[in-house]
C-alpha cells in the first residue's frame, strides 16, 4: 500500500475507526489503544470477551515509556527496566510481546480490566508505518472472528471482517504464521504466557531465568487471562479436530479406520500430515503441512489449512502430532488449542 493509503488508515484510527493490517506473525485488527471506545469496537467486531487483553503495538522503543510504568510506589522496580531494554535490543522489532505495569494513559478497556499492558513492536514495515501514522499506539488482536484460526492472508481477513471494520491493508502473506511470544516481566521469574517464534532458550540467553506460565501446564485455568490466548477457545476450525500421536503405522491405521466409518455416514473427513506421510492416508481430503521436522513451514501453513477445511465443509479433522523444539513449541500449542486439547494416543 502507498503512503496515501497508510495516511488514510491512520486518520481512520484517529477518528475512532478500525483497520486490519499485516504483521510478520498474523494480520492484526487495529484501533486506538488510548481510546476506550476503539477497544470496545474491537471486542464487538471480533465477538471477543472483554476480559481478554489486547496487545498495544508501537513503532519506536521510546514509546514504551508513554504507556508502561517500571516503578513501584515511585521507586524503580528491581531490574525490570534493564530486562525490558535488553529484550527490546535483542528482539525488537520482531515477534515478542512484553507485559509491564500500565500507566493511566492506557484505559482498562484495552487491557481487559488489568493494571498491566502487553506491548510489541512488529518488524513488518507496513505495520510500523501505519502505527506512526495512527499516533503511535495501536491496540490489535488478530483480525479474525474470536475463536477462529488467525488470518495469515488478506483473504482470511476479508472472510471474517468484511463489513465489520473500516479498512483492510493488504500486505500479502505473513512470514511466521503464529502469534508472538508473550513474556510477563511483572512476575518473578519472568514468565512465558504464550509461546511463539522467540523461544524460551532465546529469552534465557538475554535475561536469565524464564519459566513457562502455569496455564501452559494445564493449571490456573479459571484465572483471569493476562494475555491473549490464555483462557478461551482459540484458533479452532468449524470441524472437530483431534490430534493423534504414536508410531507412524498406528497413527495411520487409527485415522484410516475412523475416516472409513465417517465416510459410510457421509461425513467429510480431513487429515493434516507431514509431506512424507501423505500416501499413508485414505481420507477424502489430506493436506500436507510441510516436511517432517520443518516446524517453521508447518507454522506458516497451519491456520491456512484449517481455514481451507472450513471452506471445503470438513466436519471431522485428524492431525498427526506436530511440533518439537524452537517454534515447534508454539506450533504444538496452537494445534492443541485448535483441537480443544483432544489427543488420542495410539501407542
Amino acid at each position: 500500500m502507498n503512503r496515501e493509503g497508510i495516511k488514510k488508515a491512520g486518520l481512520i484510527i484517529k477518528d475512532g475507526g478500525l483497520v486490519a493490517f499485516p504483521t510478520e506473525t498474523v494480520y492484526g485488527l487495529g484501533g486506538d489503544a488510548l481510546n476506550p471506545e476503539s477497544s470496545k469496537k474491537i471486542y464487538e467486531a471480533k465477538g471477543r470477551p472483554s476480559d481478554n487483553p489486547l496487545i498495544v503495538h508501537i513503532a519506536d522503543i521510546d514509546d514504551i515509556y508513554g504507556i508502561a510504568s517500571m516503578e513501584d510506589d515511585g521507586y524503580p522496580m528491581d531490574g525490570i527496566e534493564d530486562k525490558m531494554l535488553s529484550l527490546a535490543r535483542a528482539f525488537w522489532p520482531g515477534p515478542l510481546t512484553v507485559i509491564l505495569n500500565k500507566t493511566d494513559r492506557v484505559p482498562h478497556e484495552t487491557t481487559g480490566g488489568l493494571d498491566t499492558v502487553a506491548i510489541r513492536m512488529p518488524s513488518d514495515n507496513i505495520a510500523r508505518e501505519f502505527i506512526r501514522a495512527s499516533g503511535g499506539y495501536i491496540a490489535a488482536p488478530s483480525a479474525n472472528i474470536s475463536g477462529r484460526p488467525s488470518p495469515t492472508r488478506v483473504k482470511h481477513v476479508i472472510e471474517d471482517m468484511d463489513g465489520r471494520i473500516d479498512m483492510i491493508i493488504d500486505g500479502g502473506d505473513v512470514d511466521i504464521g503464529v502469534e508472538s511470544t508473550i513474556i510477563d516481566l511483572t512476575d518473578k521469574p519472568a514468565m512465558i504466557l504464550r509461546p511463539g517464534a522467540i523461544t524460551i532458550d532465546m529469552l534465557r540467553d538475554v535475561i536469565g531465568e524464564v519459566v513457562y506460565a502455569p496455564n501452559l501446564r494445564g493449571e490456573d485455568k479459571d484465572k483471569a487471562p493476562k494475555a491473549p490466548g490464555m483462557k478461551y477457545r482459540h484458533y479452532a476450525p468449524k470441524g472437530e479436530l483431534t490430534v493423534v500421536r504414536g508410531l507412524r503405522e498406528n497413527v495411520a491405521a487409527y485415522i484410516n479406520d475412523k475416516a472409513a466409518l465417517y465416510k459410510s455416514d457421509l461425513i467429510k473427513v480431513g487429515v493434516i500430515c507431514v509431506d512424507e506421510h501423505v500416501l499413508d492416508y485414505k481420507a477424502e481430503i489430506v493436506r500436507c503441512i510441510g516436511k517432517q521436522g520443518d516446524d517453521e513451514e508447518a507454522s506458516k501453513r497451519l491456520y491456512s489449512i484449517l481455514r481451507d477445511f472450513d471452506t471445503e465443509g470438513v466436519e471431522v479433522i485428524y492431525s498427526e502430532e506436530l511440533g518439537a523444539e524452537g517454534i515447534g513449541v508454539a506450533l504444538r500449542n496452537r494445534l492443541l488449542k485448535a483441537a480443544g486439547q483432544r489427543i488420542v494416543d495410539t501407542g
